[in-house]
């Protein structure tokens, strides 16, 4: 499962106690100022990525609206939550201190939480596995022979709609980024299931493997369908994303991973 969404969730949710029981000697509710906290970082924080990827969602603004993308700026989030909170306390003394110790509680939770993510060794992390699987072209693959260049395994199926909504997006990536390798692994189905879709929506994707005993699910412990895995140029796990990617979320993800030919802030898609 990924991580961070439930370090965030479990990181509010203490800081929500601890600002509760801090106000309870006093007789103050901090809740509703602390909820209206939470609600301005979300919004922000989607404010916040939107503007970083504006170039992309120009494009195509009704997408903004579409927070499954998983576009998020934490900490455009953070400074709005916390500017509004230091204004309520100024007006009302008394929060000082249940919202103070909520919103340190849980900007010093998050922020641990991060910094262990980041500080975890990268030779203990997740890495492209030597499972070997049949392509759709017919020869045997091993997922570890990727290790050299940046690789975005996607786990798919013909049957989910969210994966066939993303498949044209992860095709135009394909064909822009000849420095990543992009794998899409099918779950479950046959040869046929799959060349009969892809010949049907006209989809012409490179490096597409048959996994029909979904042993790669099991291997990347997949929770649901779309799960796109991003791995380095060494085949290290770098970041998980479940659900759909936008072109904005999927340009933000590739920069992590030291893709080239990335849509700069604010800019146009790069192309080569």
């Amino acid at each position: 499962m990924p991580v961070a969404p439930l370090l965030l969730a479990g990181a509010a949710w203490i800081g929500l106690v601890v600002g509760r029981r801090a106000g309870r000697p006093a007789g103050i509710d901090p809740e509703p100022v602390l909820w209206r906290m939470l609600m301005l970082a979300l919004l922000f924080a989607r404010l916040g990525f939107v503007w970083q990827w504006r170039g992309v969602y120009l494009n195509d603004p009704l997408s903004i609206l579409d927070i499954r993308d998983g576009g998020w700026e934490p900490v455009v989030g953070v400074a709005a939550a916390s500017l509004y909170g230091l204004s309520q306390v100024s007006r009302q003394a008394v929060l000082r201190r249940p919202v103070g110790a909520a919103s340190v509680v849980t900007l010093t939770l998050w922020l641990a939480g991060q910094a262990a993510l980041l500080a975890w060794p990268v030779d203990r992390r997740e890495v492209l596995p030597g499972l070997s699987l049949p392509s759709l072209d017919g020869p045997v693959v091993t997922l570890s022979s990727y290790v050299g260049k940046p690789t975005v395994v996607n786990l798919w199926a013909t049957w989910c709609p969210p994966c066939r909504r993303e498949m044209p997006l992860l095709q135009q990536a394909q064909g822009q980024h000849a420095d990543v390798n992009f794998v899409f692994v099918d779950q479950g189905e046959t040869r046929d299931e799959v060349a009969r879709y892809l010949a049907s929506q006209g989809l012409t994707l490179g490096n597409v493997l048959l996994d029909a005993h979904k042993a790669s699910g099991a291997a990347f412990d997949a929770p649901a369908l779309p799960t796109t895995l991003f791995f380095d140029g060494r085949g290290h796990l770098v970041s998980t994303r479940v659900g759909s990617l936008s072109e904005a979320t999927l340009a933000q993800r590739l920069t992590t991973i030291g893709a080239g030919g990335q849509v700069p802030p604010g800019g146009q898609a790069a192309t080569k």
